[in-house]
């Protein structure tokens, strides 16, 4: 089955909440996607999706996917399109670093490759582990009161782990994670997320402050460094986000106690098959994870979705459901949130056929 085309298509994601706010005033209002369609020569079609969080989240944005695809596409094209590590060898050895830009790739063969052999990713990804995943929820960055009343707003939608965004000032970040705290029932979980947005000090302050709060601290500060000085100054559960950007950054931080769990985002380090590796890695150590991508919708909420379920509970920290932060569906058949959880479809694939009523025509087409 060779790769006979690649489409690409944009799609603009509306938030329901109308901004998103994390470290440092940084906000999203609408979130450009990437989708991408894989045709082979027997006629079956493969999806993928890669979306940035904005151009000053991570070294990605979204104009740059649809850059990096443009010089991918044409050394793609006649290859076997379930040949899902030969063809990683051949977008790496052609463009160098920029990992995000493979992912959607990446997961399109892997739709495919569930497709030709009438599997659910899911099962070819490791099998199913129990049910449903249990999943966090994000709370955009506003004022302590307000956070508090978002933790019991999204309990009432059966979430039970909530992931403040703070990094901002350091005397206000105290008053939302003990607002937040203060409201937290029996068995819920707190995530303080800094996203990089403390100066060293600044999180050394904080983490002092709120020694005495039931409290995970994730990612404080943008160094790899400065994150682990901080980690040994406090006792409290930690984890590592942005700098987790593949192998390499993974064996260090394992090396150094440098964290409790990781968040392990699909497009940041290349895609499901690197990501997979990772995974198993972080299994194989204990390593807790949260398994989920920089934003998306419908397809990347089913990529994460396989890759989540296909993991050990007892290593699975939470996931994410993007298709519920957003207003626009990019595809049917993708997993919806029920109570507070997702479950991984059954259909072969990622599950899904991407909305092209929503999608529109192709922003670009690569054949030989």
């Amino acid at each position: 089955m060779k790769i006979q085309a690649i489409r690409v298509y944009q799609v603009d994601l509306p938030l329901t909440e109308g901004r998103y706010t994390w470290s440092d005033g940084r906000h999203v209002q609408v979130f450009d996607s990437t989708v991408v369609e894989i045709i082979s020569d027997t006629g079956i079609r493969g999806y993928g999706e890669v979306c940035p969080l904005g151009p000053f989240y991570l070294p990605a944005f979204a104009a740059g996917a649809r850059a990096g695809i443009a010089e991918l596409a044409p050394r793609l094209i006649g290859r076997e399109a379930t040949g899902i590590g030969p063809l990683n060898e051949v977008m790496d050895a052609t463009l160098l670093g920029h990992p995000y830009v493979k992912s959607a790739i990446d997961m399109a063969c892997w739709d495919l490759l569930g497709k030709s052999c009438g599997r659910p990713l899911c099962d070819l990804l490791g099998g199913r582990h129990g049910e449903s995943i249990e999943l966090y929820r994000a709370i955009s960055q506003r004022s302590a009161d307000e956070m508090a009343v978002n933790v019991a707003q999204y309990r009432e939608q059966g979430y039970r782990k909530f992931q403040l965004k703070v990094g901002g000032d350091p005397a206000e970040d105290i008053r939302r994670i003990r607002a937040a705290a203060e409201v937290l029932r029996s068995g819920e979980t707190l995530i303080a997320d800094a996203n990089t947005g403390w100066r060293v000090d600044d999180a050394a302050y904080v983490a002092k402050a709120i020694a005495d709060v039931d409290v995970y601290l994730e990612q404080p500060c943008r160094s790899y460094e400065h994150c682990l000085s901080i980690r040994r100054r406090t006792a409290l559960p930690f984890i590592l986000d942005e700098n987790i950007d593949g192998i390499q950054a993974l064996l260090r931080a394992c090396s150094d106690g440098a964290m409790d769990a990781i968040n392990l985002k699909i497009s940041r380090v290349g895609g499901i098959s690197k990501a997979r590796l990772i995974r198993d890695l972080c299994v194989s150590l204990d390593i807790p994870m949260t398994i989920e991508d920089s934003w998306g919708g419908d397809i990347i909420t089913a990529a994460i979705a396989h890759l989540a379920h296909s993991t050990p509970a007892r290593c699975r920290f939470s996931a994410t459901d993007f298709n519920s932060y957003v207003t626009v569906r990019n595809a049917t058949g993708a997993p919806i949130r029920d109570n507070g959880c997702l479950a991984a479809g059954a259909s072969p694939g990622l599950g899904i056929e991407p909305d092209f009523d929503v999608l529109g025509e192709p922003v670009a087409e690569y054949r030989a």
